[in-house]
């Protein structure tokens, strides 16, 4: 439980990251509008037409009493609900990712340069990004379609498909907000896999705490910035726990802020090397 608490932590020093670059966070919030719009306005068409769908969804209790052919139609409208709810959120991150990556590439580099003193010079330019959006939207409709049918199991399903909804949409979204400053360090997507595998819990308490922002009005928007920054420290985490650095060489970067030293100290990470300093350190 304290893991899951820890990454929850990050996202709020995400947010504190508002105090040392305001006018860099708050360029952040301008894709994060635009796109916001049009995901209220299409989660804002499919509740005013919840009612049809519970009642197209329901042909089987029609011959029900009214008020348990009600109870159907509530269930599942609240399932839909669920499994739109987490497609929007993957979908709106997949977008404003994409369409922001100068304003979120701004934040990135910032919180690099104030936490690690350098910036890594990997790739995560315009196509980079869009490819991991297109795959974070692939992600998002399996998470949709399995949070959909645990909501279909009798008696505890609806609860069952929301928290499951929070929980794996929250490991989606610190698998994608985490990419940037991994790939910047020449890891691919199974090392990525496996540093998150390895701190599974604080990746779950991080996505889970920015997936319940994401869910307050307004909140999508005004989270996104923090969440840049927060998941730029969970990459930290993730690489100091004895993952590759950015020559792609195993534990490198352990000595540096794993749990031997940071972990149980509670101090911050140190420095984590630059690619120079990787390359001097291998001759």
């Amino acid at each position: 439980m304290s893991d899951f608490l820890d990454g929850a932590r990050l996202l709020l020093r995400g947010w504190g990251f508002w105090r040392r670059r305001p006018s860099t966070m708050a360029l952040g919030l301008v894709p994060a509008a635009v796109v916001g719009v049009v995901m209220l306005v299409a989660i804002g068409v499919l509740v005013l037409n919840l009612g049809r769908i519970g009642d197209w969804a329901t042909p089987f209790a029609d011959d029900w009493t009214p008020f348990w052919e009600r109870v159907a139609e509530l269930v599942a409208q609240a399932v839909v609900l669920a499994a739109a709810v987490v497609l929007v959120v993957v979908t709106f991150t997949a977008l404003t990712l994409t369409v922001g990556e100068p304003f979120y590439d701004r934040i990135w580099r910032a919180v690099e340069q104030d936490r690690t003193g350098a910036i890594p010079t990997g790739d995560t330019g315009f196509w980079r990004g869009a490819v991991d959006g297109f795959a974070l939207m692939a992600r998002g409709l399996v998470v949709a379609v399995l949070a959909g049918a645990l909501g279909l199991v009798p008696v505890i399903g609806t609860v069952a498909g929301w928290v499951a909804g929070v929980l794996l949409t929250g490991w989606v979204l610190a698998h994608e907000l985490t990419s940037r400053a991994l790939v910047a360090r020449g890891l691919s997507r199974a090392e990525r896999n496996r540093l998150l595998r390895a701190q599974r819990t604080v990746a779950l308490g991080f996505g889970a705490a920015t997936q319940l922002c994401f869910l307050v009005p307004g909140g999508a928007v005004a989270t996104m910035p923090a969440a840049i920054a927060g998941s730029t420290m969970l990459a930290h985490r993730l690489l100091g726990s004895g993952g590759p650095d950015v020559t792609g060489r195993a534990g490198a970067v352990g000595a540096v802020g794993g749990p031997s030293a940071a972990g149980r100290s509670g101090a911050e990470p140190g420095p984590l090397p630059s690619a120079g300093d990787a390359a001097a350190g291998g001759r």
